[in-house]
């Protein structure tokens, strides 16, 4: 779910060799996927049960939630895994919010926190500071 720089990315890069389907609320959004994708889209919002349900989450081996709003990404993954997706992953900006859902057993990632990480591995070097 969402179609942004970076869930083009994702989605374009899995498509070759694996089944994605793409939810935006844009049908211009769908202009970021590489030409070669060759996935579908669902134009809707992905919060929504019944836009989910007609992208197939239901059936999803993986489900990522890559919107630019943190309470988006968290219901529509907690949506996706009461369809039946198998695995739900949510972007979370907000580090304190990611680790809460994180205790509540939601997969979450933080660029806000994956960023700071990668910045101080790169200044300092990995491992050097617990």
């Amino acid at each position: 779910m969402g179609c942004g720089r970076v869930g083009a990315l994702v989605a374009s890069e899995l498509s070759p060799q694996h089944s994605v389907t793409v939810v935006d609320w844009s049908d211009g959004a769908f202009q970021r996927l590489a030409p070669e994708f060759a996935g579908r889209t669902v134009t809707g919002n992905g919060i929504d049960v019944d836009v989910l349900k007609a992208a197939g989450a239901a059936e999803a081996d993986m489900f990522f939630a890559l919107m630019d709003a943190d309470n988006q990404n968290l219901m529509a993954s907690q949506v996706a895994l009461q369809l039946g997706a198998r695995q739900a992953v949510a972007r979370v900006y907000d580090p304190v919010r990611a680790e809460a859902f994180r205790k509540l057993g939601l997969r979450t990632i933080s660029p806000t926190v994956t960023g700071a990480r990668r910045l101080f591995d790169m200044i300092v070097g990995p491992g050097e500071v617990e």
